[in-house]
């Protein structure tokens, strides 16, 4: 088992131990690194989705560790979620976009949202890769303010028609079914969440390439134009879409976060590799003190970074088995908030001194701590800014009445 994973799995069991069964879903996450690495690489290089990656997620059962047992998932606590996204967001985070999407904002909201009849349509496709989905909040005019969205649906005999633009959506040109937040024409303060079938007419997507990095993640821009969905599409109850939203975007950055903890452990091994290896002015770089330096500064940063996160998955364990908790919901929030705040900060920084460490061959996509480097700045962007953690932090802690959009 790769060095850096083992050693989270080991100082975890002091606080709990692991069962027998989620240890075996932790190898099944280091045995597909291993075999996604590879091709992650090779599309990385070329720019595009890798299609090879679902497939293996799949065949380990690793797109259905929080989905319930009955629709075909392995029902394992945040946890356990959270170790496989840092053992896999060592390959960057291309590949953990398409999981947080995936599993966190689709499978699992509509896990907590759904009827019995769409959970049982749904989630055992999501979990055996047979479909992907992806979820349409973002639009040109709505990123952190998604209460703005201007999308729009109208009810039509046993139909929902819907018109409007969503953009930057992750897996959006190779999605087979949408989640969609819109508006309704008839009663603007009214937001829900529909279910999309990618196929119906009036529906046009559009790839965007032209990234900094994440080139393993597919990113479209999606235009509905009369678009028709069935009523029962439907996802909760109508006109709660933002509580939808929000219990999704909750999954997703803890996801992030975790992610972000495996882009510092790969940052870190590679430049423990390149220090031990590389060889200027008649000794080893890593003997010198200035790359020392930065060596210390990442092992600081992993410290800073996994500890949050895992305490937020831990906490928000105990919310999904409480869920009428109104005050661990609050720490919930507060704690996931912290940990995707910190790790995406300190996953960049790492980066970018790895990218230090390796000098010239650094700054190279041929290069993982290049690719790392270009991935891990979209971390402090999606899933909530940076700007936006703060505010949640800060007005948490300031009490009722700091909401900075109250």
């Amino acid at each position: 088992m790769e060095e850096q994973f083992a050693n989270s799995i080991k100082d975890l069991e002091r606080l709990r131990k692991f069962s027998d069964d989620e240890m075996k879903v932790l190898e099944a996450s280091d045995r597909a690194a291993d075999e996604i690495a590879e091709p992650e690489y090779e599309h990385y290089l070329k720019h595009e989705f890798n299609s090879e990656a679902p497939g293996i997620l799949a065949k380990h059962n690793l797109l259905g560790i929080p989905i319930k047992k009955e629709y075909g998932g392995l029902e394992m606590p945040p946890i356990i979620s959270a170790l496989e996204k840092e053992r896999l967001g060592q390959l960057g985070l291309g590949l953990s976009s398409f999981i947080n999407v995936q599993v966190f904002l689709c499978a699992q909201t509509i896990q907590r949202w759904g009827t019995e009849e769409q959970k049982s349509e749904y989630l055992p496709k999501a979990v055996r890769k047979e479909k992907v989905f992806a979820f349409g909040l973002t639009e040109p005019e709505a990123g952190s303010d998604p209460a703005s969205l201007k999308t729009q649906y109208k009810k039509e005999g046993d139909r929902y028609i819907i018109n409007g633009t969503k953009y930057l959506i992750s897996n959006g040109t190779i999605a087979d079914y949408i989640l969609v937040f819109a508006r309704s024409a008839e009663n603007p303060g009214t937001i829900s969440a529909i279910l999309v079938d990618a196929k119906s007419a009036g529906l046009s997507r559009m790839e965007l390439r032209e990234k900094i990095g994440l080139f393993t993640s597919d990113t479209g821009m999606l235009d509905f134009e009369n678009v028709a969905a069935p009523k029962e599409n439907m996802i909760g109850p109508e006109g709660r879409g933002m509580p939808v939203a929000y219990s999704a975007l909750l999954n997703a950055r803890l996801g992030v976060a975790a992610g972000c903890v495996g882009v510092i452990e790969a940052s870190l091994n590679a430049s423990l590799k390149r220090s031990r290896e590389r060889v200027q002015h008649g000794k080893q770089i890593g003997k010198h003190q200035l790359i020392q330096q930065h060596i210390s500064a990442m092992r600081q940063n992993l410290e800073m970074a996994r500890w949050p996160t895992y305490f937020a998955a831990i906490r928000k364990g105990e919310y999904e088995s409480n869920p009428n908790d109104k005050a661990l919901m609050e720490e919930v929030e507060l704690r996931v908030s912290l940990a995707k705040r910190i790790a995406s900060r300190l996953a960049f920084e790492s980066a970018d001194r790895a990218v230090q460490v390796h000098g010239g061959f650094g700054y190279s996509l041929m290069s993982p701590v290049g690719q790392l480097f270009c991935d891990s700045r979209v971390a402090r962007i999606y899933e909530g800014t940076d700007e936006i953690q703060d505010l949640k932090i800060a007005s948490s802690i300031l009490g009722e009445g700091f909401e900075a959009y109250s």
